[in-house]
Formats: C-alpha cells, sequence, structure tokens
C-alpha cells in the first residue's frame, strides 16, 4: 500500500520520521529543468533549515539554499560525518566515487535529493564531470543509461517534478512496527573487546577489521582507544587519508572518556592523567616515527601498501580498519594485497568484520541501490569447474547484471584501487576494447584495454615538449613525454588497462590467451602497439614478459595508491611499431644506470635485477676494464676504485640474468648499482661491514670471470 507525502516542510519533517522509525534513508530524485528544480529545492530548504546537511554542487547554489557546500572533489572530507540532508545537484556532474561514499554520510531517516534531468535523457546528458576522464567525446553514456534504468524501476526512489505537490511514499508499516533504534550491536561490541585485547596484548599480533560503510567500524575504534587510555596506555595514535576521515572516531571516544579529559580538539584528546589520543597524517606518523603503544589506521584501503607495511613494522601493536565494498578503492582488493604482507611479516595478524549495519537497517533502500548502481558487492566468481575455455570479444556495457557483477568483481580483486568510477570508465569508454573468458557461460578472466594515440605530429611535438596533456592518453603520452618520443604519441597503441584471472583458474595460460587475444585483434587492425602500464612488481614482469611485452620505461615516482614505481612495457605489431620499441629499449638501457641511485635506491633487489636483466646491452668492456676486475676479484685494487668499472660490468649482455641467480644478488644490487655506503649496508643487515662486503664482492666477480662471461 502507498501513501501519497506532500512535499513541504511539515510533509518532509513527517517523511524523515517515518523513516527513521523504520531505519530507511531515500533518494528523493528531482527530475526535470533544472532552473525549476533548484529553485523548489531553494524554496523548501530555505523554511527547513536541516541542522546537518550538505550541498554538492555550486557554492552559490548552497548559499541559496542555506546549506554548508561540499566540493564533489573533496568529498573524503566528508567522511566520518553523519547528514540528514543531502543535495546533490547531477546538472553539475555526477562523480560516482563521491556518489557512493556521501550517500554513506546520510543517517537513518536521512533524504538524498538528486537534481537531474528527465531519466529518458540520461544516456545523451553531457554530465559535467565527463571531461574529467576524457569521456566527453562521445554522443551517449551506456552506464548513465543503467543508472536510469535502475532508478527508474526502483520502488523505493521517490520521484518528483518540480510542479508536483507530493511524491508516492512505498508503504513502510512493517518495518515502522519494528522500531528501528540505532547504535551498538552485539557484534561491535565484540570488536571493541578484541581491539582492547590486541592494544593491551603482545606485540606484532596486528587487528585487521573490515566492514561495509555504516557498520560502525569508526566508533568502534573510538570507543576502543577510549578504553585502552583508561586501561593504562600512555598514548594511542591514529591515521587515515584525512583528518576529515576520524572525527566519528574521535567523537566516541571524547564521549566515552567524559570527564576524564582535560584537553580536547578534533585531533586530539588528553587525559587528566596525560595520556592521549592524537592523530596523524600517514606522512608525519612515519617521518617522525613518534612512540605509541597502539597505532589505529582508519580507511587503511585509502593508504598505499608501502605506507601500510612501514606502520606495521613501525610499532608494536597495530589495528588496520577498512571499508570492504566502498568507493576509496574495495577493501577486498586491500585485503588481498595487505595479506600478502601481514602472512609474511606478521604470521600471527587476526581479522574481524562487522556485517551489520548501526546507522540505518538490514533492509534500508539507499544501500541496496548504490550498492546495485556502482556494483559495490560484485564478487569474483570460482566456478571451480573444468571444461574448454572460450575466449570471445565483450561488451561490457551490452551485458546483463549477473555476468558485468562477474566480470567487475574479477577487475575489483585484481587491483588495489578499483572504484566506481572504473565501471563508468569501462562501460563509457568509446576507445575500450574487452576480451572475456569463459567456462561454460561462467567468467574466469577478463581483459580490459584502450586506444591510445594517433594523434596528429604537431599535437604529439607538444605533448613530447611538456607543452600539452591530454585526458586518457595515459600510456602513448607518458612515453612521448617521459620516454622523448613524439611518435609514441602518433602511433596508435593498445593498452591494456586491466586483466585478470578467477583464482581457480590461473596457472592454465588463460591470462596469455586473453593478451593473444588482444594482440590478434591489433594485427588485423594495424595498430602498431601493444602495451601496459602497471605497479612494477617482479610475478606481473614476468607474466609481461612471457607474453612477448619487453620494459620501455620506469617511472620516477611511487604511484600514491600502491607505493609502487609503474613499469611500462610494449611489444611492436607494425614495422614502425617495432621500431618504436627498440629505440625506447635503447634510451632507456642506457640512462638507467645514473637513474637507479638517484631515484629507485630503495627498490626491492630482485625488481631491480628482473628490469635491470631484461633491458639490452649499453656497453661492452675494453681490455682495461677487464684487467680493472681481474685485480679487484684477486684483492689487489679498492673497490671505490673499481665501482666504475662494476656498474659498467652489470649493463654487459646477460650479467644481471646470471647475478640475479646469485646468493649475492641482493649485496650486489644495494651496494653497486643502488649505491649504498658501507654504513647503510651494515645497518640493515646486508652485511657486517666493509671488509665484509668487499670480499663478497670479489668473490662474486671472480666467479663470473671464471665462467668466462663475454664481456
Amino acid at each position: 500500500m502507498t501513501e501519497q507525502t506532500q512535499v513541504s516542510v511539515s510533509g518532509l519533517r513527517r517523511l524523515q520520521q517515518a523513516l527513521a522509525a523504520a531505519g530507511h534513508r531515500r533518494v528523493i530524485l528531482v527530475e526535470g529543468d533544472r532552473e525549476a528544480a533548484r529553485a523548489r529545492i531553494f524554496s523548501l530548504l530555505r523554511q527547513w533549515s536541516p541542522a546537518e546537511g550538505a550541498w554538492v554542487g555550486s557554492e552559490d547554489d548552497a548559499a541559496r539554499a542555506g546549506l554548508p557546500h561540499l566540493a564533489m572533489a573533496q568529498y573524503q572530507r566528508a567522511l566520518g560525518q553523519e547528514f540528514s540532508i543531502l543535495v546533490w545537484d547531477g546538472w553539475a556532474g555526477h562523480s560516482p566515487d563521491a556518489f557512493a561514499a556521501l550517500a554513506g554520510t546520510l543517517r537513518a531517516g536521512g533524504l538524498l535529493f538528486w537534481l537531474m534531468p528527465e531519466l529518458d535523457q540520461w544516456r545523451y546528458f553531457p554530465d559535467p564531470d565527463y571531461a574529467r576522464t576524457g569521456l566527453d567525446h562521445s554522443d551517449e553514456h551506456p552506464f548513465a543509461n543503467r543508472l536510469a534504468n535502475m532508478v527508474g524501476v526502483d520502488e523505493a526512489v521517490l520521484r518528483l517534478r518540480p510542479e508536483d505537490k507530493g511524491v508516492t511514499m512505498p508503504d513502510d508499516s512493517e518495518a515502522r512496527k519494528a522500531g528501528f533504534r540505532p547504535g551498538p550491536t552485539g557484534e561491535q561490541q565484540a570488536v571493541i573487546q578484541e581491539i582492547v585485547r590486541q592494544g593491551l596484548g603482545r606485540r606484532r599480533r596486528p587487528l585487521v577489521i573490515t566492514a561495509d560503510r555504516g557498520r560502525g567500524k569508526s566508533a568502534a575504534l573510538g570507543l576502543a582507544a577510549a578504553q585502552l587510555l583508561k586501561a593504562g596506555r600512555e598514548r594511542v595514535l591514529v591515521t587515515a587519508p584525512s583528518a576529515d576521515n576520524t572525527s566519528t572516531l574521535f567523537r566516541h571516544a571524547a564521549a566515552a572518556l567524559g570527564n576524564l579529559l582535560s584537553e580536547e580538539t578534533a585531533a586530539r584528546l588528553i587525559t587528566t592523567t596525560g595520556r592521549e589520543l592524537c592523530f596523524l597524517t600517514p606522512q608525519d606518523l612515519l617521518s617522525q616515527q613518534p612512540a605509541a603503544e597502539v597505532v589505529m589506521v582508519d580507511e587503511a584501503a585509502g593508504l598505499s601498501v608501502q605506507w601500510l607495511k612501514a606502520i606495521l613494522l613501525g610499532w608494536p601493536r597495530v589495528v588496520f580498519a577498512s571499508t570492504v565494498h566502498g568507493y576509496e578503492g574495495t577493501g577486498r582488493g586491500f585485503s588481498i594485497r595487505f595479506r600478502q604482507v601481514l602472512d609474511e611479516e606478521t604470521p600471527q595478524w587476526r581479522a574481524v568484520s562487522l556485517s551489520r549495519p548501526i546507522r540505518w537497517a538490514v533492509d534500508d533502500p539507499l544501500e541496496r541501490l548504490v550498492s546495485r548502481m556502482y556494483l559495490l558487492a560484485a564478487e569474483a566468481p570460482e566456478p571451480g569447474m573444468a571444461g574448454d575455455v572460450c575466449i570471445e570479444r565483450w561488451e561490457p556495457a551490452e551485458a546483463e547484471e549477473s555476468v558485468l557483477s562477474e566480470a567487475f568483481g574479477l577487475l575489483v580483486n585484481a587491483h588495489y584501487r578499483t572504484t566506481p568510477a572504473d565501471l563508468r570508465q569501462w562501460l563509457d569508454d568509446p576507445a575500450a576494447m574487452t576480451w572475456r573468458a569463459s567456462i561454460g557461460g561462467r567468467t574466469v578472466g577478463v581483459l580490459w584495454a584502450v586506444l591510445e594515440g594517433g594523434l596528429p605530429a604537431d599535437l604529439a611535438d607538444d605533448i613530447a615538449a611538456g607543452k600539452r596533456r591530454l585526458r586518457g592518453q595515459l600510456l602513448a603520452q607518458s612515453l612521448a613525454n617521459h620516454g622523448g618520443f613524439p611518435e609514441a604519441a602518433r602511433l596508435r597503441t593498445l593498452r591494456v588497462v586491466r586483466i585478470a584471472v578467477t583464482e581457480s583458474a590461473r596457472r592454465q595460460g588463460i591470462g596469455q590467451r586473453l593478451v593473444q587475444a588482444a594482440t590478434a585483434a591489433c594485427q588485423e587492425a594495424r595498430i602498431d602497439l601493444l602495451g601496459t602500464s602497471f605497479g612494477g612488481e617482479s610475478g606481473l614482469l614476468a607474466f609481461w614478459a612471457r607474453c612477448g611485452l619487453t620494459v620501455v620505461r620506469m617511472g620516477l615516482r611511487q604511484e600514491v595508491s600502491t607505493g609502487e614505481f609503474p613499469l611500462q612495457m610494449l611489444q611492436g605489431i607494425t614495422n614502425p611499431g617495432q621500431a618504436l620499441e627498440e629505440r625506447l629499449r635503447q634510451r632507456f638501457a642506457s640512462h638507467w644506470p645514473l637513474l637507479i641511485s638517484r631515484h629507485w635506491d630503495e627498490l626491492d633487489h630482485d625488481l631491480l635485477l628482473a628490469v635491470g636483466s631484461s633491458l639490452p646491452a649499453a656497453v661492452t668492456l675494453g681490455s682495461d676494464d677487464q684487467r680493472d676486475l681481474a685485480n679487484f676479484a684477486h684483492g689487489f685494487r679498492g673497490y671505490e676504485l673499481t665501482l666504475p668499472v662494476l656498474l659498467t660490468l652489470s649493463a654487459c649482455e646477460g650479467v644481471l640474468s646470471m647475478i640475479r641467480k646469485h646468493p649475492e644478488a641482493r649485496l650486489w644490487c644495494r651496494a653497486v648499482l643502488q649505491g649504498w655506503s658501507w654504513d647503510r649496508l651494515r645497518n640493515a643487515g646486508e652485511c657486517r661491514g666493509q671488509r665484509d662486503g668487499e670480499q663478497r664482492l670479489r668473490a662474486l666477480v671472480s666467479e663470473l670471470l671464471q665462467r668466462r662471461v663475454e664481456l
């Protein structure tokens, strides 16, 4: 049974009360003429003046509505806050990541006013946010049309045109009778006790908490932090991608400490006995290395694995909390990547989870809609079945929702930070090409690629010179500008954005077959190059090398998401493509030795040696160099005098491949290639001192000479 709710201040207040009783939140879709819709909302909100609300759109419109302004690009600052009203002006742009995130800030009874064109226009609507990701050159947008179809059939969405006097409200009477009460659950209390036990317990037993948004993990951290201070811990430190992310944590901690507080700020609580709970940015935490018995990391999926590892190893007791299905880079991607670090460094780590929401009911309509729109709960399939593998070109925008969810779930698990914006990019980018591997109709592998380059010569020259930058040209632009070759932007490149194979189907060659299918498409369409760019890791480098790609560049800065240096690899398809691949390889090989000590002096030694051994020989040794090596090997020539020749030796054909398999590979990498001092090597445990290190390096050179390496 439905009822009509009047769209007036009193009507909306009654609506909020009814929704709060049911533990529900609702979207009110205000569709139609933009000016009329804004005028209607301005009039309502000026009379209503909700105490806790925000306007996502223009700052002027927020002021006219009497609401705080929230910039779409700064949505992360609102995490940890709670609102009763949220106005999203879709005419000003629709960021999937921001929408999914901010929907989670509404408490039970909350209303999300969504201003948009008529539903049948969404496919063609020139969303202002498209320009940010290079999607503004397409006339149609399948992702937006998919959202429109979902919103249009969702009975929980309240649809309002500016001229309407009321909205039709679905019957929530049964849910209201149940009487939702926000607050702690037994599950949350158990997690609080787990945190306290870990914070008071033995060292090196980190705790990882995962939960969907709205399950109370931040509140649990705050309540547990208060208990730890009461129990005698002197200092508990908190870090997160942003200080705003921890407002809920500090609010609950302050309430729990009550009259025990002597000082309270947004980022610091001090008790009457001098104990403190303090927020530090990840950068400050790692640079200052302050003493603390416990460190809590909230929104952990928003930090790179390198930072998380450094925090893990830097303090005796660490608690990590992350959202499982979220905008900030899904927690499952975080779990998969970080789990490897935990298993290696602290095998006695423990995991707990929160599944029941505390700020809204289990059957909340808004959470259900947002999850469906952005596939937040997409799960990679595990068919576990035998059979023939079918590899085929595939259009994700035309797929059934269940198949799309399977494929996107694979991409989520394969990459550290996959967000709703990636789903939009995949479906809407006209330059995208996808291949799907399936067994018995179930998805077991996906390759998503995008066509880049093919730019006019004058534009390519400007990009190479650093005068111009374009959206959606990651690899072509990087190789033209950083690599120094304008033809990288002129030639056409098919860049593999993501590739994933479900765990039960790995090690069967499916990934290589997907790459082969993409290569064949390049050959057929006369696309010049097949390429990829990814966070440097030895296993991935080996995979792409097996597929026929070679290293042509390594980035000088670590990626924010993974903390890894990007590796770029290519395979030339046409004659011009092959020529460019070889020129890039040769140029990188000649620049490589100089860049190592300046930019990659802490890079994992195996990855460094893998990259180096994949490069073409840059030099050969003359007779003078060979004499110096022989004298060094026999102990007659000093290390510092021989170091230039050792570096030259490293660039000779096949030398690094042999060193990589040697027990002294790490020492050679750190001392010779990365230029570590003897003090640094000794402090890092690489050698007992200069005498020990030199003896081991002399023995390695002697072995290389005895094996008659072609120098």
